[in-house]
């Protein structure tokens, strides 16, 4: 960020993007001692301690015994309190809403699902169906709704999430959203407000792929396309939270039109809807092809082209020879260690589409990054998206930790749904 951005960042951001850097630790390590913490995260022992104190004052860790410590005093052991609150992770979509409810050790204890109909995207019906599927999920898995210490929303296109609001989502013709407002309506936990590029990378940060890599890219394929960006060690935001949007950099001159108005960008041969036109240019009468569902679409020829079906495996090659030259280019200028192929798209269409891009890379990206990046499908087994949206929520609580646990009044709940999330260290710090 900016210089601007440096100067706002107060002492209480730093202690609380330090206590968001302890207990990311201990949730991927537990239990573990102050001193293991100490080493992993480079805060000195008594920082880490305080840090620790506070953590278990919230109750959301808990001392559980010691370890030996070669002869010295026996170092005591923390773990996540997974049963200290719950956390909820929406991933909003094209076509559909998908949400998943976490314990504390980002454990799923429940998922529920809305589709979205063609026309049903307006503002007030997707808010009604977060609404909905929020509600489904608290029920599922049986849990009192106090104990939600937030939800996490992840919403496509371009977001402002220190006000809320959905600026630009091409694929819906949404501009200026007030969306965070729209689900505080219905909504009445706290709420935090993101998109599915920062929420995969921070994902793939934490449990996948990119855990422990300096330098990443998440390739998110889905109906849109974009690149999250983890650079140095830390989540890119860009100077104004619009990193990524590298599925609409141009990919053909004068190509498919796109959504955004411009053509030839790289979401109109790799989305959904890309692959679905390049199977129908290939195989128009093809048996694999759903007019009008993108979904069924692309289900039919990820098991098609795992039983090796001639037609569904040159669609995955022509789709991974535009897919391998996008990636090239971001290759080449980032230099990442890793490329993670993340999302519905890439899960579907699997290995197949793996191998493909492999090669198309290999043919066109320059020799010395290319022998320095690994390109990997996300091991991630839940839905990447959710996962991120519920790690945003768990930071929004460590901001507001030592107010009230649940949403207070509905003003005082919106002022607090619209705190900007702040920059932290080392994995997870914004850049």
């Amino acid at each position: 960020m900016g210089g601007a951005a440096s100067v706002k960042r107060t002492s209480r951001d730093i202690r609380t993007a330090n206590r968001y850097e302890v207990l990311r630790q201990i949730i991927a390590g537990s239990p573990t001692s102050r001193q293991g913490l100490a080493a992993a995260t480079g805060l000195s022992l008594a920082t880490v301690a305080t840090l620790v104190g506070e953590l278990l004052d919230l109750r959301m860790i808990t001392e559980v015994g010691f370890e030996d410590s070669a002869g010295g005093r026996p170092r005591g052991l923390v773990a996540v309190d997974a049963s200290g609150g719950a956390l909820i992770g929406v991933d909003v979509a094209e076509t559909y809403v998908h949400v998943e409810l976490f314990d504390l050790a980002l454990n799923v204890l429940a998922r529920a699902d809305e589709e979205t109909r063609p026309g049903g995207s307006s503002p007030e019906q997707v808010a009604g169906q977060v609404a909905a599927a929020v509600s489904s999920v608290v029920a599922r898995a049986g849990i009192d709704p106090a104990r939600v210490l937030g939800v996490g929303v992840s919403v496509p296109g371009q977001v402002d999430r220190d006000s809320g609001v959905a600026e630009y989502a091409p694929n819906w013709d949404w501009h200026d959203v007030p969306l965070l407002d729209l689900l505080a309506e219905r909504v009445a936990h706290p709420l935090y407000l993101d998109n599915p590029l920062r929420a995969c990378a921070v994902a793939e940060l934490w449990f996948g792929a990119a855990r422990g890599r300096g330098d990443a890219v998440v390739v998110n394929l889905g109906t849109g396309v974009g690149a999250g960006l983890a650079l140095g060690g830390g989540l890119h935001r860009g100077v104004s939270n619009s990193a990524g949007e590298w599925g609409h950099t141009t990919l053909v001159l004068d190509g498919r039109l796109c959504h955004c108005g411009n053509h030839g960008c790289v979401e109109t041969y790799v989305g959904a809807p890309g692959i679905m036109r390049n199977l129908r240019e290939l195989s128009p009468r093809s048996p694999l092809l759903h007019p009008g569902d993108q979904t069924a679409t692309i289900d039919a020829l990820g098991a098609a082209a795992a039983a090796d079906d001639p037609v569904a495996l040159e669609v995955v090659r022509d789709t991974a020879r535009y897919l391998g030259a996008g990636i090239s280019d971001l290759i080449n200028l980032l230099n990442p260690e890793v490329v993670v192929l993340s999302s519905w798209v890439a899960s579907r269409l699997g290995a197949p589409l793996l191998d493909e891009v492999r090669v198309a890379v290999a043919r066109r990206a320059l020799r010395r990054p290319l022998a320095a990046t690994e390109i990997v499908l996300s091991p991630i087994p839940t839905d990447p998206v959710s996962l991120g949206a519920a790690t945003f929520a768990l930071e929004g609580t460590l901001r507001s930790a030592g107010g009230p646990r649940s949403g207070a009044g509905r003003a005082g709940a919106a002022r607090s749904r619209t705190a900007p999330i702040v920059r932290r260290p080392a994995e997870l710090g914004d850049r």
